[in-house]
């Protein structure tokens, strides 16, 4: 085991915070990432954090936390109303102010307004 490694192994979790450590991709099966639970389309459903990863990274240490799989949940389909909602608001985003257009890009919040108008 690297040395690296060995500073990020703790899976009593004495040295860490009282969490079980591993290094980057070096936690058991059993475990995933918030990302991982929601490509397999599920979510933590309010269960704690289980355990945590860290690597070394630019700037310092990275971590991030692991949810068991036995107490994941199924997530949530988004209703009808949600998906209308979600529908107008990133319309919204592209519906200039000036001209009224619904342009194919989000209109920059630095112009408030179409490259089109402020071009002008």
């Amino acid at each position: 085991m690297s040395r690296i490694r060995a500073t990020f192994w703790d899976p009593a979790g004495t040295r860490h915070g009282g969490l079980p450590t591993y290094w980057w991709r070096g936690a058991p099966a059993g475990y995933a990432t918030r990302r991982q639970l929601r490509a397999a389309g599920l979510c933590p459903g309010r269960q704690p954090i289980a355990a945590q990863i860290l690597w070394a990274g630019v700037g310092g240490t990275r971590a991030a936390y692991l949810y068991r799989l036995d107490l994941a949940r199924p997530k949530r389909p988004a209703t009808p109303a949600q998906r209308r909602a979600i529908r107008a608001a990133l319309r919204a985003r592209r519906t200039c102010p000036t001209c009224r257009e619904i342009r194919g890009y989000y209109i920059p919040r630095s112009l408030g307004e179409c490259l089109t108008c402020h071009d002008r």
